[in-house]
């Protein structure tokens, strides 16, 4: 893939619309720096310096795709509390229609709050409820689907495990993306596996992909026959599976695409797969094929990860660690 192939499918993601379908979280950071450890108990006292909010879960790959200049329009659920308030303002502040997000006022908000120090984390504490959700809600969330549909390009449903991926609403959800022609890309996790059927793309991580198809990736030959046990579990057409430091590899019918990494320096992976499944949900509606919007992602993962934090990745970023790598191959 060249630059002028690159900028091609980039000047197209203006103009896609990606419905985003699951739990959308606040992400709470607080920094400050160490200087002592506590006398009370052996741990770190954290001077704290700034507190700062961004989008994560579901709310991150939205946050991705309105970076990289598409409408994402995310469905899932929040409570009615001070954590919903600043993740609609965030949304608001950050271009996104948020009339997809369903209230349900006795479920709390996913708030997660991460302490930073000398941009390592300290440690996580995480408010939020797994409890199924209402049979109201589903069906308020299935309404708010087929009202957006019509007007995407592809459905990401982004697996949290928080309540919103969950049995009845993807068997409502995904035979009418299949239907309406709409390729669907999830991010899944191990223990919903019988509820992913039918999609175009999965995106588990080594370790997700090794538990849904009972194999020991050590090898090039265990990588290859995990790829297709995952194709052949959930009848996709696409698997993909993110590897950390050995990149990514793409797995179709005809036989695998491997990517190294292109992470220069690894601060934090927080977020890093909502990046990865934004930016292939993106290009592929673009009009790139699955292996160009796999090295697009690849590219876009490489910067997320050198951010700390949350993060979001833009296209002259893109644009400029395509040419940077180009220019600096074995860099």
């Amino acid at each position: 893939m060249n630059r002028t192939r690159v900028d091609q499918i980039l000047d197209r993601f203006s103009g896609q619309t990606i419905l985003v379908v699951g739990d959308a979280m606040l992400d709470e950071f607080i920094w400050g720096r160490v200087r002592r450890i506590s006398p009370e108990a052996p741990v770190p006292i954290v001077e704290v310096r700034d507190e700062t909010y961004r989008l994560g879960g579901a709310g991150n790959v939205a946050a991705n795709i309105r970076a990289l200049g598409g409408t994402p329009i995310p469905i899932g659920v929040i409570g009615r509390d001070r954590a919903a308030e600043r993740l609609r303002d965030l949304l608001v502040q950050t271009g996104v229609d948020a009339s997809g997000l369903i209230e349900e006022p006795l479920r709390p908000t996913t708030l997660k709050t991460r302490i930073i120090a000398h941009s390592q984390q300290v440690v996580r504490a995480d408010r939020e409820s797994r409890k199924p959700l209402a049979a109201s809600t589903n069906k308020s969330l299935a309404e708010a689907f087929d009202h957006w549909l019509p007007r995407a390009a592809a459905v990401i449903v982004s697996d949290y495990d928080k309540g919103v991926v969950n049995r009845d609403l993807l068997a409502e959800i995904l035979p009418r993306a299949r239907s309406a022609g709409k390729p669907v890309f999830l991010d899944p996790k191990v223990h919903h596996a019988d509820y992913y059927r039918p999609v175009t793309l999965i995106t588990p991580n080594q370790r997700e992909a090794e538990l849904l198809t009972g194999l020991s990736i050590e090898d090039e030959q265990t990588l290859d026959e995990a790829g297709r046990r995952l194709l052949e579990r959930f009848a996709c057409e696409y698997a993909l599976i993110t590897r950390g430091e050995e990149g990514m590899s793409l797995f179709n019918s005809t036989g695998s695409h491997h990517l190294p990494t292109f992470a220069r320096e690894v601060f934090d992976v927080t977020g890093a797969g909502d990046t990865v499944i934004a930016t292939l949900a993106l290009a592929q509606s673009s009009g790139a094929t699955m292996e160009e919007a796999a090295t697009l992602a690849n590219h876009a993962a490489g910067l997320a990860v050198g951010k700390v934090g949350t993060a979001t990745v833009s296209c002259p970023e893109l644009v400029a660690d395509f040419i940077s790598r180009n220019a600096h191959p074995s860099g």
